[in-house]
């Protein structure tokens, strides 16, 4: 057992190169129309990098379970095995197909832990509902109505509900949650893929103009998401939703207990954190990959949930 703490300040630009690798690996598969391609690049560069730092790690959210995939699955240990233990969430690329297609908001995402922070959580749905800082807790809740939360919300704001955005992904699934919000006469902002920038956007509403974040997307991607706004601000909670008995045992396997838990930001990321994007292609959030003669341009927001600090950082690397 390591006996070392979780000395995250040293950690964050071993991080911020773990990001930037696996963008920078898939900047050649932007706009390709080959999602698997360009995943599959950032995953092998991430690991490359994870396995240079000195830590000994273990991947909670990954690319699946062990049998679905070859490279950072769910249990694989990374790192050269010295060092604090550590937790680590990530995705190598949030937005396979927003790459592919180079439609904006594709991110590489990945956050750190100590051992036994982050929950492991399954590859099954979870229902999420996000808002930013500086609102008391609990404002809205995951079991009101989805109009009720735009009127709580335009309460708190103290505005109206038509001055509320909410970021909703583009699914057949959510049409009766787009209908009640349009009701309200709130705005919806729709996104095809990429939930964990969904959820981000709600922590700085004065750039992205998103108030808040609701829908069913990926579990894991939740706890990257939690991750992200326990560094940024915000509120976050989140329900696994499952579809059969599969996922039910998925979901025992991983430890869960309770399956009809409503977890908080804070019980989904328990300690500190640190947390890394790097922007793959252009976003709200953070500029894509330029790509300039003789050498590539990436953008990476590097953020520590022990400070609050969030810093940027631009990575110029020279090319062949």
């Amino acid at each position: 057992m390591a006996t070392e703490e979780f000395k995250d300040r040293l950690l964050l630009l071993g991080l911020a190169r773990v990001s930037e690798a696996a963008a920078l690996a898939s900047a050649d598969w932007i706009g390709r129309g080959d999602e698997k391609a360009a995943d599959q690049a950032a995953v092998n560069a991430m690991r490359e990098q994870l396995n240079l730092l000195e830590i000994q790690g273990r991947v909670v959210i990954g690319e699946g379970e062990r049998d679905e995939a070859p490279m950072l699955y769910i249990g694989e240990e990374v790192g050269i095995g010295t060092g604090p233990e550590i937790d680590i969430a990530l995705d190598p690329l949030e937005g396979t197909t927003l790459t592919a297609k180079d439609m904006p908001n594709a991110l590489t995402v990945i956050a750190m832990g100590p051992r036994g922070s982050l929950l492991h959580a399954p590859d099954v749905y979870m229902e999420k509902l996000a808002i930013g800082p500086g609102f008391m807790p609990n404002v809205v809740t995951l079991d009101m109505a989805y109009g009720e939360r735009v009127k709580r919300m335009a309460r708190a704001k103290a505005c109206s509900t038509e001055d509320i955005t909410v970021c909703i992904l583009e699914r057949d699934r959510h049409q009766e949650m787009i209908d009640e919000v349009r009701a309200t006469g709130a705005a919806i902002r729709l996104i095809t893929d990429g939930d964990v920038a969904g959820v981000m956007h709600c922590a700085e509403p004065e750039l992205t103009g998103i108030d808040m974040y609701m829908g069913l997307g990926g579990a894991p991607e939740g706890v990257l998401a939690a991750a992200a706004l326990k560094c940024m601000g915000g509120q976050f909670w989140g329900r696994l939703t499952f579809r059969n008995d599969d996922e039910r045992g998925r979901a025992e396997k991983a430890g869960i207990k309770d399956l009809d838990r409503i977890y908080t930001r804070d019980e989904l990321v328990q300690g500190d954190v640190i947390f890394a994007a790097t922007g793959v292609t252009d976003g709200s959030l953070l500029p894509g990959i330029k790509r300039e003669v003789g050498h590539l341009t990436a953008e990476t927001v590097l953020m520590r949930s022990k400070t609050g600090s969030v810093r940027r950082m631009v990575y110029r690397n020279p090319v062949q």
